[in-house]
């Protein structure tokens, strides 16, 4: 069963840092140096939950970014990605945002766009990696 909370960095970060560092810069290559930032402390993180382990991570930035989305490998494509951005995108529409934004890989653009997201720009590369920003107005 399938559990997501919404909690501060303080109550995330020890779970959230380990999903992303095995996800962004051991399976990616993502610099160590880059993962972690300044809007950490800030976010509000959703972990996804499967058998009482945490298994996935994202943020919801105070300007209406949702960024650091990972699913460990093993759990991918089981709904763990899928329930943490609508419990993100619930947590904007209740602070009042009218609008969320990302930063995709181009490889999950498929996931986003079954969201609701809609491509806002040309694609470029962040960490090596290409990426596509992406926008969705809330109801």
């Amino acid at each position: 069963m399938l559990k997501i909370e919404l909690l501060d960095w303080q109550a995330a970060q020890r779970e959230a840092k380990r999903i992303r560092f095995k996800v962004f810069v051991e399976e990616q290559g993502v610099p160590r140096e880059l993962e972690m930032d300044e809007n950490d402390a800030q976010s509000l993180h959703a972990l996804a939950y499967a058998d009482g382990r945490a298994i996935g991570t994202g943020r919801l930035l105070p300007d209406g970014h949702i960024g650091r989305m990972a699913v460990l490998k093993e759990w991918r494509g089981q709904g763990a990605g899928r329930a943490m951005l609508r419990r993100l995108l619930d947590a904007a529409r209740r602070r009042g945002e009218r609008e969320v934004a990302l930063s995709a890989q181009v490889h999950a653009l498929g996931f986003y766009r079954a969201e609701g997201f809609e491509l806002d720009g040309p694609a470029y590369d962040e960490a090596g990696i290409p990426h596509q920003a992406m926008r969705m107005k809330l109801r």
